[in-house]
């Protein structure tokens, strides 16, 4: 058990029968009344995100997850293949565990399995990943003065806003919790 009030982020717990990962917390001290944590909490098993107020000083129970190291293999219609970096064991999931992180994944990706009790949950993308540009406009010169941006899709399908002098075929680093660009690898 571990009290609120030791909440972190990426902290995941079992609350209500469902696994949750803490994406962000506050502790609130109001001036009249006791003490509480508002939390935002995401259900490992559907994605949900929900907001959930605790009692300062409440248990929950830790949830224990296995992190593996996995690597993308190929997509099979609806199915993707990972496998095990050690025993080389394979592990199908479907587009819809894994519909957000789809938009980073490239074959041959190295990802961590997110593994409760035996069940795959999903996976954790790295911080940021290597993706080519396959279409964007041509920047015009004189364009960089205002510091605008303009999308561009990458070889995954996300579309992305980035700066002018961005031309097709560059590789670019994205950041894979909110999909922003970083900078030109």
């Amino acid at each position: 058990m571990i009290s609120v009030n030791d909440f972190r982020t990426g902290l995941t717990i079992e609350v209500d029968g469902g696994i949750w990962r803490v994406l962000d917390f506050q502790h609130v001290k109001p001036g009249k009344g006791a003490a509480f944590v508002r939390s935002k909490l995401r259900n490992l098993r559907t994605g949900a995100i929900q907001e959930k107020t605790f009692r300062a000083g409440e248990k929950v129970e830790k949830a224990q997850i296995d992190n593996r190291r996995m690597q993308y293999l190929y997509a099979n219609g609806d199915q993707h293949v990972f496998m095990d970096t050690e025993t080389y064991e394979q592990i199908e999931l479907s587009s819809a565990q894994i519909k957000d992180e789809l938009q980073y994944l490239l074959e041959n990706m190295e990802v961590q399995m997110i593994m409760y009790q035996g069940e795959t949950l999903g996976i954790e993308l790295p911080n940021t990943v290597t993706l080519t540009v396959t279409h964007t406009e041509p920047g015009v010169k004189g364009d960089t003065a205002t510091g605008g941006s303009k999308p561009a899709t990458l070889e995954t399908g996300l579309t992305v806003q980035v700066p002018f002098f961005v031309n097709e075929g560059d590789k670019l680093i994205i950041n894979t919790t909110d999909g922003s660009y970083v900078s030109r690898a």
